[in-house]
């Protein structure tokens, strides 16, 4: 990575585009990708295709990642100008209370607060409750009902979190002893905004490095993951992959309460290969190609699984759109996804990058049809 596609990370991180609204995302991933791209092109729910050739049209490969965050919606504006909202994707209604959104609305942006009742107001019994998102809302400063629509809000606007990126430079310790340094970045939308730039820097080291590929690869920034995996169905039925590299945000399980039998993977130990999640089970010739591509390239890596129920990623609907897809889910392991802020290491985002590009060179037409073979 350099510092225009670093400075690409940070402007893709800090934009607005919550489920459903993803045309700020999708307009700059394609002004960085176009450049790079032998074409460019959308389907009918937003989602952005960039394609690279390679040496043949076939394999198809399929690079996609969501571009959309989760967000909410605003449901209504009340008497007193406070808004009620219903979320876009999941969240833990624990994270919301005091947090700063933007609403987009007909007036351009404006700013305000996730609230509730104040405690000093709750009975002892309530306030040792935790608040559901259902009774919060969001004040945006204003007096009353007319004030709040002057401002232009009206139900329907989309909100995202007010959080900016930024990051932290840190000393690496392992083992009881120094091993490098490593670059931590904090912001909003990692998952999964960080993915939609990795396919984007595939395709621009493999156009500015010339590199070699037997294949036709198609990056895909998809839409509406995160209200039911919605992009992912009609990319797959465009594109019509014959193998799948999906990226994603993974859980990095090293946080306090967290036995590593739920979310194995570590920040800053290298990119995840999921062997296994609620929703997919990877192709078994694909995930030995793209384990031992790791291995023989020396790019560090974790394998991970996701067993709870409820869940998934767009490799789950492409993995079964057309006749099936060979698939397997490659991710960056990120602390707190689905809050208003997230954790995850520029070398592991890097390290990814290096491992797909490695992935691509390997899959020509033979090896991918041995995926399937019987």
């Amino acid at each position: 990575m350099n510092n225009k596609s670093l400075a690409f990370l940070e402007n893709l991180s800090n934009c607005f585009g919550p489920s459903g609204f993803e045309r700020e995302p999708a307009r700059m991933i394609m002004d960085y990708v176009g450049k790079y791209s032998d074409d460019v092109s959308t389907d009918g729910l937003g989602s952005l295709l960039f394609t690279k050739k390679g040496r043949s049209d076939k394999p198809v490969v399929l690079m996609p990642a969501h571009m959309d965050e989760v967000g909410f919606i605003v449901s209504s504006v009340n008497k007193l100008g406070y808004l009620t909202f219903n979320p876009l994707g999941g969240w833990f209604d624990q994270v919301l209370l005091g947090q700063r959104v933007r609403i987009r609305t007909s007036k351009g942006m404006i700013s305000g607060i996730i609230a509730a009742k104040p405690p000093h107001l709750l009975p002892a019994e309530e306030r040792a409750k935790v608040i559901a998102q259902g009774k919060m809302f969001i004040d945006l400063g204003a007096s009353n009902e007319d004030e709040a629509k002057a401002m232009g809000v009206r139900i329907g606007d989309p909100i995202v979190p007010d959080s900016c990126y930024s990051t932290i430079k840190k000393k690496v310790y392992r083992d009881g002893g120094r091993k490098g340094s490593d670059v931590i970045a904090i912001g909003k939308a990692f998952d999964n905004r960080v993915g939609a730039f990795i396919a984007a820097e595939v395709v621009r080291i493999l156009k500015e490095d010339k590199i070699v590929h037997p294949n036709t690869v198609v990056g895909a920034a998809t839409t509406q993951e995160e209200v039911g995996l919605r992009g992912a169905r009609t990319t797959a039925y465009v594109v019509k992959p014959d193998v799948c590299l999906t990226i994603d945000a993974d859980l990095a399980g090293d946080v306090p309460g967290i036995d590593p039998k739920d979310a194995p993977t570590k920040m800053g130990l290298g990119p995840s290969i999921t062997v296994y999640d609620s929703s997919m089970i990877p192709n078994e010739g694909l995930l030995e190609c793209v384990v031992g591509v790791a291995e023989r390239a020396k790019i560090p890596y974790q394998l991970s699984q996701f067993g709870c129920e409820g869940g998934g990623t767009d490799a789950a609907i492409i993995n079964i759109s057309n006749a099936g897809c060979p698939c397997i889910l490659i991710g960056v392991p990120t602390r707190h996804v689905h809050a208003h802020a997230g954790m995850m290491s520029l070398t592991d985002t890097e390290n990814t990058i290096k491992l797909l590009v490695e992935v691509i060179k390997k899959l020509d037409r033979k090896t991918v049809e041995s995926f399937t073979a019987i």
